[in-house]
C-alpha cells in the first residue's frame, strides 16, 4: 500500500526512481519536466533529500497520468 500525505503520494527514493523509469526518462530529462536541476533528482534518488511542496504534488500528477503504480512489494508499474 502507497502511503498519501495530503493527497499525494510519500515519495521516497526508490519510489522517484522507480517512477522516472517508468517513464523512459533520463535524470537530466525528468528534472527538465519538473523544472528543477537533474542534481535535485539525483539526491531525491539517493535519498539525500525527499520531494516535498509542489515538486511532491507535480510527482503524484505525473504519476496519476503515466498510470504509474507503486507495490511496495517492488517499485514499477504492476498492470
Amino acid at each position: 500500500m502507497v502511503k498519501k500525505s495530503r493527497g499525494s503520494y510519500t515519495w521516497d527514493s526508490n519510489r522517484v526512481q522507480a517512477l522516472r523509469r517508468h517513464l523512459g526518462l533520463t535524470q537530466q530529462e525528468m528534472s527538465e519536466r519538473l523544472g528543477t536541476r537533474q542534481q535535485t533528482i539525483s539526491e531525491w534518488e539517493t535519498g539525500m533529500y525527499q520531494p516535498r511542496g509542489a515538486s511532491s504534488t507535480l510527482l503524484s500528477i505525473i504519476a496519476e497520468q503515466a498510470g504509474f503504480r507503486y507495490d511496495a512489494g517492488g517499485p514499477g508499474d504492476r498492470s
